[in-house]
């Protein structure tokens, strides 16, 4: 049989859904050219949002010879706990790990504090006869017969998916393996997965809670990506669909069915990916990728020119959350976004997400049918948006409408006018998105005021001179388009493949031989991946290891260049470890003694990418035909003020425009302070420098 021709077309799609809109970007490698596409996203069936996307972008499946696609598909599934019925397999002795967790209790004195719940009943966690120990030597061999026996009783009880947990295997996964070739071969209809295909690392725990995610959402997210198979070949695309990855990188849809928790934050992974590019193009080096859609708010970090990556996560918060060990971005996410719903609690207090209208029924302003005002009909109400240039005019937002939803259901509860209704959801949504980005910086031992902030997303430059005033930022940097950045984000992607292995060794002990041996497996094994998924600029591999001092129990991740290997440098890696645990905790100890927990792998395989174009040079003060007169907007301490607009498309390099001012385009508007002050940048970036108040 031949193998099916590949589509050679120049054009390569990008698609990335949000829970209000979704973004499609189509960039023709043959000519430079960069169209965009915005809409509603479609919850019944997101295809088809995918599509419109695709047709606003001047654009077709059968045109494209790449699609890359990022989702929240697998996130919501676990955060809406609407998954699959699951079923898990794990060594005698261990039921209850699952649940057990780490006996956390993050809030001491709340007498209503309610711990993790798991994604798996008690009653479908099964106990499996077997034994491996921490070396990988097998203790007890594999009972099969109570495997199949097992399988069954999940079956008989509703199981759709089953998460396989082996003490130890992660050192020796034989008989994971095994235990899933008989589950497969009995049940073919169930979703299998098994620990040791997701996490090379210790921890039980969170091995069992990581297998037992990707179970929770395999069926629907295998659903969706086969549904997405079909469209697309039923539209005549005939080229690669590759996924984002949370680490930011791609891979291919293949894998991403079987491993779908890696895809638990596409969306945002690609926009960190993007602004990556950005600060690379324009020379900086510290920056905080900050994310605001319909739905939410997400921060990343780039620290001396790289992303900040993390091994783990608590999916749904530190108190509450269920961890999900193996690498990706370090994102922190809140619930506020341009859609997040403004409500009168219990006391008279106002709180503002993190339920959303999303895209149905929306924002009371889209009129279809919200009743319940939120962020952007705040906005609105405040005349930082027009109601007749919103989204370039093709949706005419209800000014009326959400004036009334204001007072009714937040301003005469509360006593206030509807003015200082609308501030007053816009101060809260504030003060929660800074809070995100406290998350990533200064839990982290960064300071937030060091760095500048990327700010995109549709309702991002809205809101990120405010957010970068609250935090001590100076510099705010809103990128092109930046309501379709995430999207662009991944046509600036890589393939990437990462593995992990533990390996527990003292510093002083550990063999450089043994080391490489271990990294050029994993390296091997990376390459291997990426080459066969599509890379085609080469291949590069960074390393990176998790250490801790001698006696501690916590880790911290250091990167590690080649060349230490290559002059076995131990008193290199042992400094760069003090520096990083200096960072994380506001302390090192040279003098103590090191250890090794695991050894960290990436292969990226490079993809051509769009270049960051410059644009044409202007005069100081914009042209005529960028100024779109003026409009009353409300700012807190000056009242509404008569308020210059500009068209962003029309603006030049090295404009500069002195706030308040507003900057309008297609997909977002840039709101600047009274005392702040932009510059239109060589590459049409806006680059806003946050005045002293």
């Amino acid at each position: 049989m031949n193998a099916p021709v590949r589509s050679t077309s120049p054009i390569r799609l990008s698609a990335d859904v949000g829970g209000t809109f979704t973004d499609v970007a189509a960039f023709d490698e043959a000519t430079g050219e960069l169209k965009l596409g915005k809409t509603l996203t479609t919850p019944e069936r997101l295809v088809s949002g995918i599509e419109n996307g695709v047709g606003k972008a001047g654009s077709a499946f059968k045109a494209a010879r790449l699609f890359l696609h990022g989702t929240t598909v697998a996130i919501n599934t676990i955060l809406e706990r609407t998954g699959a019925r699951c079923a898990l397999l794990t060594t005698t002795g261990f039921r209850d790990i699952y649940e057990i967790g780490r006996v956390n209790r993050p809030e001491s004195y709340n007498l209503f504090f309610k711990k993790h719940a798991p994604l798996i009943d008690r009653d479908l966690r099964f106990e499996i006869m077997e034994r491996t120990d921490a070396q990988g030597t097998v203790l007890i061999q594999l009972d099969e017969e109570q495997v199949r026996k097992a399988a069954a009783e999940a079956v008989a009880q509703g199981a759709e998916a089953i998460a396989i947990l082996f003490l130890h295997s992660y050192r020796n996964p034989t008989h994971e393996r095994r235990a899933k070739e008989i589950v497969e071969r009995e049940f073919p209809q169930l979703f299998v997965t098994a620990s040791h295909e997701l996490s090379q690392e210790y921890r039980e725990y969170e091995r069992t809670s990581t297998a037992a995610a990707n179970a929770y959402v395999g069926p629907r997210v295998r659903t969706y990506l086969t549904e997405m198979e079909q469209h697309l070949s039923g539209a005549g695309f005939n080229g690669s669909f590759l996924i984002v990855q949370s680490t930011g990188g791609l891979f291919d849809v293949g894998d991403a069915r079987s491993s779908c928790i890696r895809m638990l934050e596409s969306g945002p992974a690609a926009g960190v990916v993007g602004a990556k590019a950005l600060c690379d193009s324009i020379g900086i080096k510290n920056a905080i990728a900050f994310d605001m859609g319909g739905t939410t708010a997400k921060a990343g970090v780039i620290e001396n020119g790289e992303v900040l990556m993390t091994g783990s996560a608590l999916i749904g918060g530190y108190a509450t959350g269920l961890p999900v060990q193996m690498p990706m971005i370090d994102i922190q996410e809140v619930g506020t976004g341009g859609g997040s719903i403004a409500r009168i609690e219990t006391g008279n207090a106002l709180r503002v997400g993190p339920e959303s209208a999303g895209a149905v029924p929306g924002p009371v302003c889209y009129g279809l049918g919200g009743t319940e005002p939120t962020v952007t009909d705040a906005n609105l109400v405040l005349g930082r948006l027009s109601a007749d240039r919103f989204l370039g005019g093709e949706m005419t937002l209800d000014l009326a409408a959400a004036r009334k939803a204001l007072a009714e259901r937040v301003a005469t509860p509360l006593g206030l006018g509807a003015i200082e209704a609308a501030e007053g959801i816009l101060r809260i949504a504030t003060t929660k998105m800074a809070h995100v980005v406290r998350w990533v910086t200064t839990e982290r031992g960064l300071d937030a005021a060091n760095f500048a902030l990327i700010a995109y997303g549709g309702a991002g430059p809205l809101h990120a001179a405010m957010v970068a005033r609250d935090l001590g930022i100076a510099k705010v940097v809103i990128p092109r388009a930046p309501g379709h950045f995430s999207a662009f984000g991944m046509l600036v992607a890589d393939l990437r493949c990462d593995h992990v292995n533990t390996w527990f060794t003292p510093l002083a002990e550990a063999s450089f031989e043994a080391m490489e041996r271990l990294y050029r497996g994993m390296e091997a094994r990376g390459r291997d991946t990426v080459t066969r998924d599509g890379g085609v600029g080469g291949t590069i591999a960074t390393r990176a290891a998790d250490m801790r001092y001698v006696g501690q129990e916590h880790a911290v991740t250091v990167d590690l260049p080649v060349e230490l290997f290559e002059k076995q440098d131990r008193d290199g890696i042992k400094k760069r470890f003090d520096a990083v645990h200096d960072v994380r905790y506001g302390f090192s100890v040279p003098n103590e003694k090191a250890e090794i927990v695991s050894l960290r792998s990436g292969v990226v395989g490079q993809m051509r990418k769009p270049p960051f174009e410059r644009i044409a040079a202007g005069a100081a003060e914009p042209d005529s035909p960028a100024f779109r007169g003026k409009r009353p907007v409300y700012f807190a301490g000056t009242g509404f003020t008569e308020t210059p607009t500009y068209h962003r498309p029309a603006l030049r390099a090295g404009n500069v425009i002195a706030g308040p001012a507003l900057i309008e385009e297609h997909a977002s508007t840039t709101v600047v302070l009274p005392s702040d002050t932009l510059t239109v940048d060589d590459f049409g970036d806006l680059v806003i420098e946050i005045g002293r108040n």
